[in-house]
């Protein structure tokens, strides 16, 4: 029987896996395994982990033969995964010893749903903490009355799948897997369906995960076109959201997130080519006349005048028909 499974995909990380696997091996149990997802590495890292199926106890090796981004190959290590409870690490971040031996007992003896951990920041050699926004610790809660309120930092907010251990019972009712193809912000409408719809988790001040920031090859650090799928992946936090029974309630805070995610890529556009920066202008121009506009002006009225101006030039520009329907 296998306790834990933990999903660490891969993508040309050879600088990094050695650290990765390294404090894998320190928190091996007869009991974890460890499905590694290499999503059509161009680099050394099929070698490295080939080497690591060898010499790491639990192992199970998957390699996509075709590149689909992060939430795809989360999507396969979860469909691979033969767990009791499941967990995450993305291949260029490290782990403490036994953190996950630690993080398993903690949702073993709340008996929730899921469990949300806080972790280390490493950029460069400083380290900070982040932590869940959520200040009750060791407690069962319900998880839809964690995403509010609107107007400040919540569980929904901190979208970090690897900040936490999940039940199967997630996966068998629909609630784990990601959106296939996102190959950017995939955490947003995941960590929302989680919060609208499993019925108990908890936040543990348990710290393991080392999230290493400012990788240059990752996608928040590099200005291309795939960044933009963070439209699509709040377009569909914005529609679920919308059909909710708390509609109402929760609607405004999906839209002063997805307003303040905008806001700040448009903040940042010189870092896009002009191709992508006029993309990125045209698309968030449509996103913000799809998105309810009654909920919309509230919340525009509420942000800071410079944000707010930004975006309000932006929601005058004419649109064409089909960047509207994309």
């Amino acid at each position: 029987m296998v306790k834990l499974s933990v999903i660490v995909p891969f993508y040309n990380v050879q600088q990094y896996a050695p650290d990765t696997l390294k404090s894998l091996r320190a928190n091996t149990r007869e009991d974890f395994e460890f499905i590694f997802v290499d999503d059509c590495s161009t680099d050394e890292t099929p070698d490295i982990l080939a080497r690591a199926e060898r010499e790491l106890p639990g192992v199970v090796h998957v390699r996509h033969q075709k590149n689909g981004g992060l939430a795809t190959a989360r999507n396969t290590g979860i469909d691979t995964a033969r767990g009791e409870y499941l967990t995450f690490l993305d291949g260029d971040d490290w782990l403490a010893p036994d953190y996950f031996p630690r993080l398993l007992a903690a949702i073993e003896g709340l008996g929730c749903d899921f469990v949300r951990t806080d972790h280390v920041v490493c950029t460069a050699k400083a380290r900070s903490i982040a932590r869940v926004p959520q200040g009750r610790r060791g407690v069962v809660m319900d998880p839809r009355a964690a995403i509010l309120p609107a107007d400040r930092s919540t569980s929904v907010d901190y979208a970090y799948a690897w900040a936490g251990i999940y039940h199967r019972r997630l996966v068998d009712r629909g609630l784990l897997h990601f959106t296939d193809g996102l190959r950017t912000a995939e955490d947003r409408p995941w960590i929302w369906k989680l919060h609208r719809e499993a019925e108990s988790f908890a936040t543990v001040g348990l710290l393991g995960v080392f999230y290493r920031r400012g990788v240059a090859s990752s996608l928040t650090q590099i200005g291309d076109v795939r960044q933009l799928d963070f439209i699509r992946a709040f377009d569909q936090v914005i529609e679920e959201t919308a059909a909710d029974r708390d509609a109402d309630k929760l609607l405004p805070k999906a839209v002063r997130t997805y307003c303040a995610i905008m806001a700040h890529h448009l903040g940042s556009i010189e870092r896009f080519e002009p191709a992508v920066a006029r993309k990125l202008r045209s698309l968030s121009s449509a996103a913000l006349k799809r998105m309810p506009q009654d909920v919309l002006a509230e919340v525009m009225d509420s942000m800071d005048p410079q944000r707010a101006s930004r975006l309000r030039r932006l929601r005058r520009r004419p649109t064409s028909a089909r960047t509207v329907a994309a």
